[in-house]
């Protein structure tokens, strides 16, 4: 597995990572703990040095596996986690209210240090912007932590450009997750130029589209009644069957270069900037292996002026996420 840098940072990681999060939270009840430890160890041998996971992701369960899977594997691998929600005081999945105030962030890493079995977390994202914590405390809450040995380096999650600049005066930015892929593209507008502007890394999250771009969905297909999916515009079967021509067209290239269309998904990104390092989630040994072939797929100059030129004749239907999730992202 190639190994990139997150922007100027020393922070080097496997061109590809794990998102771990649908192995405890989100997609259908957490999965079997001993299999996702298997999957996991196995990322590790096939050269996958990154793995993404969140305190809210169960919560805290999520945390727990990747800290126990990954323990024997310290000082190999880069473990990133997030902080920003205020959870239920009974440890149910959601939370009350965003809440990164510094005494907050203070007390979260505690919490996931422990759960991680680390002594200090590698790199460490606000998962949503708090609209009522000016961005400056929250950095420099974090320069505290980096400065005690706490947390190694500082990201964000779903920030606005002009917000990442203000965080990025106070403490450097390692790495900014959003969403990115084929069928969500509003990073290039704004979020990539500024983050190529200042040497910050990029890790796109959803890369395959939270599934669709595998091609292994459908307008029939059903979800577990616990599947975030079922909440989501883009997923409603008349809007999966209109966004069946962005499927079609990896369809098209991935017959042409053997491959799969999820591996042209990940290809497509891996070769807009060298800073980019997406993160596809997966449950199953079987699809890790399919997404780690990715790294393997050439697209030439004209292979990616084709997708683009197919691209931009195909308007995506749907909002991706529901009102009150997008309405805390881009602040």
């Amino acid at each position: 597995m190639q190994k990139r840098k997150l922007g100027k940072s020393n922070l080097e990681v496997s061109a590809l990572g794990l998102g771990c999060m649908g192995m405890s939270f989100s997609y259908g009840p957490p999965k079997d703990k001993q299999e996702m430890t298997s999957v996991l160890r196995a990322a590790v041998e096939r050269g996958i040095t990154f793995f993404d996971t969140a305190e809210v992701y169960g919560p805290y369960l999520n945390e727990e596996l990747v800290g126990e899977a990954l323990f024997p594997f310290r000082g190999q691998v880069v473990i990133a986690t997030k902080f920003a929600y205020e959870l239920k005081p009974d440890g149910s999945p959601g939370w009350v209210r965003l809440n990164s105030r510094p005494e907050h962030i203070k007390q979260s890493v505690e919490g996931s240090l422990k759960r991680l079995r680390v002594d200090a977390i590698d790199l460490y994202y606000q998962h949503r912007v708090d609209p009522v914590v000016p961005i400056e405390d929250v950095a420099g809450a974090v320069k505290d932590l980096i400065q005690q040995g706490k947390v190694k380096h500082f990201g964000m999650s779903e920030a606005a450009a002009k917000t990442i600049r203000r965080a990025h005066a106070v403490q450097p930015v390692t790495a900014v997750q959003s969403e990115y892929s084929l069928w969500f593209r509003e990073p290039e507008k704004e979020v990539l130029p500024t983050l190529e502007e200042l040497g910050i890394g990029f890790v796109p999250y959803s890369p395959l589209g939270k599934g669709f771009l595998t091609g292994k969905i459908d307008e029939t297909t059903t979800f577990d009644s616990s599947d975030f999916r079922n909440t989501v515009p883009r997923f409603t079967p008349e809007n999966r069957k209109a966004n069946q021509a962005l499927v079609d067209l990896l369809q098209k290239i991935a017959q042409r270069k053997t491959a799969t269309p999820a591996q042209i998904a990940l290809a497509w990104l891996l070769a807009q900037k060298a800073c980019i390092v997406p993160i596809p989630g997966t449950t199953k040994l079987h699809r890790l292996e399919e997404n780690i072939g990715a790294a393997a797929v050439e697209l030439t100059t004209d292979d990616l002026r084709e997708i683009e030129s197919a691209a931009s004749k195909i308007t995506v239907q749907g909002a991706r996420y529901p009102e009150h999730i997008e309405q805390m992202s881009g602040r």
